[in-house]
């Protein structure tokens, strides 16, 4: 199976030096470049066509969010998964809407950004924890009132167990060891539920939860 490859984008150096020794660590991913500035990753992906860019999304000059856009427009075939020290949802719907396929807290585990660019390189959308929280407690809501009844009713009981548990905040790894099953079942189980909600790309996410109000949008 070929390994994931992998550029790196964040104007500090310790912080591109952890990841890369991180990621170097596991046997199923490459470190193919570093990039210091939006600029810089943007010339990299178009060289280097690497499979996901993990772009820091506050940059001086080029910010990570113009990177994304224009990778995606010059090298669509390049993923990217965005890093931020941000949780609100102005930042969530800013990343998505530029493009990128996931949006993982600085500060999260190193299992979990594993399971991020693991699930990035597989096509899936990937929603930080508390992020994914957010979205599904607000769905749960409109499913009470009658309002999304349809597409609750399309989902298989496992599935509504595991929904259930992503409400409450758990994590796929936590999720798993609860429900006595592989961290990748989880995941893949989550990609289900979130294609059967109408949330299974990223612009349908976005138009999707906006529109159809799952989520208030804090100013």
């Amino acid at each position: 199976m070929p390994k994931i490859r992998v550029l790196i984008a964040d104007d500090h150096v310790i912080v591109r030096e952890g990841l890369r020794t991180l990621l170097e660590a596991q046997p199923d991913i490459e470190v193919v470049g570093e990039a210091a500035s939006g600029e810089e990753a943007v010339s990299k992906a178009k060289a280097l066509g690497p499979d996901i860019v993990l772009m820091d999304i506050s940059m001086p000059g080029m910010n990570g969010l113009e990177a994304t856009r224009q990778i995606r427009e010059d090298s669509p075939e390049v993923k990217i998964l965005a890093l931020t020290m941000h949780e609100g949802d102005e930042y969530f719907f800013k990343i998505l809407e530029a493009g990128a396929s996931g949006y993982f807290i600085k500060g999260g585990s190193s299992s979990e950004l594993i399971s991020a660019l693991q699930a990035v390189q597989q096509g899936h959308v990937f929603l930080y924890p508390t992020m994914a929280s957010k979205l599904v407690r607000d769905y749960m809501q409109r499913v009470r009132s009658g309002q999304a009844k349809e597409s609750y009713d399309g989902l298989t009981n496992r599935e509504r167990e595991i929904l259930r548990l992503i409400a409450e905040g758990y994590s796929n790894q936590e999720i798993a060891e609860r429900l006595v099953l592989s961290p990748s079942t989880v995941q893949t189980h989550r990609a289900n539920i979130m294609s059967k909600l109408g949330l299974h790309s990223r612009t349908e996410l976005v138009k999707y939860a906006i529109q159809h109000g799952f989520i208030t949008l804090d100013t």
